[in-house]
């Protein structure tokens, strides 16, 4: 079994990121450093008891409660419903699922799924429904879904074919199919978006599109379980005839894609926070192997070719952690553009895909071996480079800014 994160590792930057006096960070930084805190006591505590994670519906559940426990789901929903702060802080989240990333990424996206599968409802839902869901959000007795993609819908979301029929009562009825929808075997709650069925371009007007919630246990609402690389609850959810009343609608008529592309805006530039985290445990794991491993009489760290590999990945990791930190205070200031989110996924992911592998060349076999840390990394960080936005549909939002 891996270890985990802690004093017997030797971290290659320091464990509290608001100790290194990250000048690019938002804010009051007496708060980030309260909520640094709060993190360490949940790894000193709430991370001590080992979860199997080789069952990840059980191992999610599990995860989804001690954050509870912890407090922390309280970032993910505004103060009005038991949630941190008036807004949501992308800061915040950055900070979270940096430290929480470096543990595990099954533990990372147990919490950030509570904030992506819910903030269309803080968005655009019914203050009955706000008030009835979003508690319990924050407590972990829900948990949450965004589905969004489809078979034949995935960076091109306009063209996604589920639609969304009226009922003579003022709601829909949904028809169609989701895939790689996170948490859709265990979740509770959805946020599903679909086209509006009078406005599809078969009648000649514009397509537009709704965004509806859905609980769990909706009639006609099926999963089918699939299973990727690292060990998420994931699935294709099809939707037979899913009812759906006029006062589970999520904003007007047509505002789906807007409900959608507001939600993502506040969470792409986070898992850019997630892949600092893994980046952090791969340099950690890195060092303190080379330090190690004596070869030729004497250890790795000696050797000057290994040096200089470790210190090219480490000075680009600085350059991530300071382009997820800019982006996320220029969000949380409200001057934000969106190639600075497109930035800051594209490099902060690309780079941590860099380190780990250089973490795994480093170890050798030992990097590769099943149930250690850089074998886990590896698996886990290639789904950040496609979820949220692929790095080629960042490449395309940074292109459009500089010639458009």
């Amino acid at each position: 079994m891996e270890t985990r994160p802690g004093s017997e590792v030797a971290m290659m930057f320091a464990t509290r990121i608001t100790d290194r006096k990250l000048g690019v960070i938002a804010g009051d930084l007496d708060k980030w450093r309260a909520l640094e805190d709060e993190l360490e006591q949940f790894a000193a505590h709430a991370m001590a008891e080992p979860v199997d994670e080789r069952d990840e519906n059980a191992a999610t559940r599990t995860y989804v409660a001690r954050l509870a426990k912890a407090g922390l789901l309280r970032w993910v929903v505004p103060a009005a419903y038991g949630g941190a702060a008036d807004k949501l802080s992308t800061t915040a989240l950055c900070l979270v699922r940096q430290w929480l990333a470096r543990y595990s990424g099954a533990l990372d996206s147990a919490f950030v799924m509570q904030g992506l599968g819910s903030y269309a409802v803080t968005l655009g839902g019914a203050q009955p429904l706000r008030r009835a869901l979003l508690p319990r959000v924050v407590s972990g007795e829900v948990i949450c879904a965004f589905a969004l993609t489809e078979p034949e819908a995935g960076s091109d979301v306009a063209a996604m074919s589920t639609i969304a029929r009226p009922t003579a009562d003022g709601g829909v009825v949904l028809e169609g199919t989701k895939c790689f929808i996170s948490n859709a075997p265990i979740a509770g709650s959805y946020v599903v978006f679909a086209r509006e069925a009078e406005d599809s371009p078969s009648a000649g007007g514009k397509p537009r599109f709704g965004a509806f919630w859905v609980p769990g246990d909706a009639p006609g609402l099926v999963v089918e379980p699939i299973h990727v690389i690292a060990p998420h609850p994931i699935g294709t959810v099809h939707l037979r005839g899913v009812m759906v009343p006029a006062e589970h609608r999520l904003g007007a008529v047509g505002e789906g894609l807007r409900l959608a592309f507001s939600t993502l805006d506040v969470f792409r530039i986070s898992v850019g926070g997630a892949a600092l985290g893994f980046a952090d445990r791969a340099l950690a794991e890195t060092v303190k192997h080379l330090k190690s491993r004596v070869q030729f009489g004497k250890p790795l760290a000696t050797q000057q070719g290994l040096r200089f590999l470790v210190a090219e990945v480490a000075t680009e990791h600085v350059a991530a952690q300071m382009l997820v930190y800019r982006a996320a205070g220029a969000r949380d200031r409200g001057d934000a553009a969106p190639e600075d989110s497109a930035v800051a996924k594209l490099y902060a992911t690309e780079v941590a895909q860099r380190v780990i592998d250089r973490a795994v060349q480093s170890l050798g076999g030992l990097g590769v071996t099943v149930g250690s840390a850089t074998e886990r990394l590896y698996r886990e960080i290639r789904a950040l480079r496609i979820y949220e936005g692929t790095s080629e549909i960042q490449k395309l939002v940074i292109a459009r800014a500089l010639f458009d």
